[in-house]
């Protein structure tokens, strides 16, 4: 049950953030400004921002996944296994896409 809520919660969370990076990023449509892109990227908020979005998408990937494979009987049986490394790969890759836009500069 705890699953179906998280991609839930995430799902939801993931709209606003998606709306906001369509508006902030795609706006006007098929075109994406890069100084626009590089001015957000050096404001601390629009980090927070970026590392948010990335734990959502994470959370509601990871989630989903997991749901979908443990749906098989062969598979279901390793669910605890599947859990944990769902999890590892969901810290790591928060910790990778975290340090990734913490560490961004501008390009000089």
């Amino acid at each position: 049950m705890r699953v179906f809520q998280l991609q839930r919660i995430s799902a939801v969370a993931m709209v606003v953030f998606m709306t906001m990076h369509m508006i902030v990023v795609h706006y006007p449509p098929f075109h994406i400004d890069f100084s626009i892109i590089l001015e957000r990227m050096q404001n601390p908020v629009w980090k927070v921002i970026e590392i948010l979005f990335l734990f959502f998408v994470l959370v509601h990937a990871l989630s989903g996944a997991y749901a979908v494979l443990i749906d098989y009987e062969n598979v279901a049986r390793y669910k605890k296994l599947i859990a944990v490394l769902a999890l590892v790969a969901g810290i790591v890759g928060f910790i990778w896409g975290t340090l990734t836009v913490l560490a961004w500069q501008p390009p000089t």
